[in-house]
């Protein structure tokens, strides 16, 4: 499959994802655990059935350390018992964040307070943007039709 856009040929796109790779720099840079960031980014990705998102975010948590298990078991994290307490938190305020429009409140408040229990005020706001972010990545590449599996840690660093 080829993809239907090349973001990176045209100067609009190529000067907005200038600053949208900035922000994901910046994200990385964030307080909020790595690990975590890969995993959130990760099940946003899968919510969203965004191949290259999914590609991507699996193969750089794998570079990081993160195990098989673990990744594989992330589209069943409430059944699991290997993410903590922290990472379910961040989970489950992810899929809240990106699933609007299936849940009529967004993000609800025992959610968010869930979260608040694990992660400072700037860690909370890593996460809510991060999320953000892999929502908006999401649907660029999924409107495009990026195809998945070429995808080389560091790549875009």
């Amino acid at each position: 499959m080829d993809a239907r856009l090349n973001y990176f040929a045209g100067p609009t796109a190529a000067k907005a994802l200038k600053h949208l790779m900035a922000a994901g720099r910046t994200l990385k840079e964030s307080p909020l655990p790595a690990v975590t960031q890969e995993l959130v980014a990760l099940r946003v990705s899968q919510i969203n059935g965004c191949a290259v998102c999914v590609d991507m975010h699996t193969k750089e948590a794998a570079a990081a350390g993160e195990t098989a298990v673990r990744l594989n078991l992330v589209t069943a994290w409430r059944e699991a018992g290997v993410f903590t307490e922290a990472e379910r938190a961040a989970l489950e305020l992810a899929e809240q964040g990106t699933r609007v429009a299936d849940a009529a409140e967004g993000v609800g408040d025992e959610v968010w307070a869930r979260a608040a229990e694990h992660y400072d005020e700037e860690q909370l706001t890593a996460l809510a943007v991060l999320v953000s972010f892999m929502n908006m990545a999401n649907r660029l590449n999924i409107i495009a039709r990026q195809p998945a599996g070429d995808y080389e840690v560091g790549q875009f660093r």
